[in-house]
């Protein structure tokens, strides 16, 4: 269960490495650190939102937005890939399809400059089109999962507070499931690898 969280963060800790490779290569850029804040939601989901770009969607001929497929099919740049590389927990990273196929549902929002949708999927299969959502005031992308109840219990705030750590990218981990809730920071080299921070009880992002 751990692992298919790291997974989806790890795509949030790829946009986060990607921004800071443009900063040092053009000093002029507007400097943005990468942040994603994971929600344990009380029903057993999850929720991984980030203020990234959002994830690459275009127009098709009719002009109907289509996005990368990698919700339901497989990213060969991990699945089964021996050069893959090893998430924090020790596993190899097998793609996000991976965390949709082992989820009872898992809902993909999208905001990016050109717009902003929302897709269904069940147990890795989409079951909706791109919707569209109203913008907020910034790009970025949330994926909202339930995963298998046979996957067992989603880790504690603190387990994942410890675990996912990547380099530019900070974390917040904030746990709805309690009455008062609780927090859990993770982050790169210039910030504490573990913070606990004052019980929250109505933060996170969600679907």
């Amino acid at each position: 269960m751990l692992h298919l969280v790291l997974e989806v963060v790890a795509y949030a800790a790829d946009e986060a490495a990607e921004q800071a490779t443009e900063q040092a290569a053009d000093p002029t850029a507007s400097s943005s650190s990468g942040r994603c804040t994971i929600t344990l939601h009380a029903d057993g989901s999850v929720s991984v939102a980030d203020s990234a770009r959002g994830t690459d969607t275009r127009l098709d001929a009719e002009g109907t937005p289509v996005r990368k497929p990698v919700m339901a099919t497989r990213d060969l740049r991990f699945f089964d890939s021996p050069e893959a590389e090893t998430l924090p927990d020790g596993h190899p990273r097998r793609g996000i399809s991976v965390v949709a196929a082992l989820s009872t549902w898992l809902v993909h929002t999208n905001h990016r400059g050109s717009g902003s949708w929302t897709q269904r999927y069940e147990h890795g299969m989409p079951v909706s089109d791109l919707v569209p959502v109203g913008a907020p005031p910034t790009t970025g992308t949330t994926v909202h999962f339930l995963p298998d109840e046979a996957l067992g219990p989603v880790p504690s705030a603190e387990d994942l507070g410890r675990q996912a750590r990547w380099p530019h990218l900070a974390v917040e981990v904030i746990d709805e499931r309690q009455k008062l809730g609780s927090a859990a920071s993770a982050a790169g080299a210039q910030r504490p690898t573990r913070q606990v921070e004052t019980p929250l009880s109505h933060q996170g992002r969600g679907s």
